[in-house]
């Protein structure tokens, strides 16, 4: 090989990451896209997916099921709390801790958000069997593992579809 020449190094075909980060950014998008239109977005699916899902209550213990710094979780709720969609209060036996719950306009806001992300996650399986569904599950996990993730962290969505109250993208 030619000093400075990177032809033999190229690989046979697109590297998988690159494939599978177009694909994340193009699934993301249209996701983002679907949920603003229906008046939501992806922070808010997230934040009212864990409050439904894994009865978390407390400020801090929805920023762990969501994945953010409390920061970032504060900066959200004020403004989910500003358009009504979630109530705080402080917890009676720990002032320091905040309380979270959804409003009945949070409840109405997620039934909406649910429809879309299931209707946007048929959308996504169109055309994909169940077991090809089952192989992709396996291979994402794999490429997870890969590169150092947690093998068995759950995402705020997971165990929706059994629960039945949804599934998102």
């Amino acid at each position: 090989m030619e000093r400075g020449s990177l032809s033999g190094m190229r690989p046979a075909g697109t590297p998988i990451g690159l494939q599978l980060s177009q694909a994340s950014r193009a699934v993301s998008r249209a996701f983002d896209d679907v949920l603003a239109e229906a008046g939501g977005s992806l922070p808010v699916w997230l934040i009212m997916i864990s409050l439904k899902t894994h009865n978390v209550a407390s400020q801090r213990e929805l920023a762990e099921a969501v994945g953010v710094r409390e920061a970032t979780m504060t900066h959200h709720l004020n403004a989910m709390e500003g358009s009504g969609l979630v109530a705080r209060r402080r917890d009676a036996s720990n002032r320091r801790v905040q309380l979270v719950a959804l409003t009945p306009a949070g409840e109405d806001a997620f039934l909406r958000l649910r429809d879309v992300a299931m209707a946007f996650d048929a959308r996504l399986r169109h055309g994909i069997s169940v077991e090809e569904t089952a192989v992709l599950e396996a291979l994402l996990g794999r490429l997870a593992a890969n590169v150092g993730s947690e093998p068995g962290a759950r995402p705020p969505w997971a165990g929706l579809a059994e629960s039945g109250s949804a599934h998102s993208n």
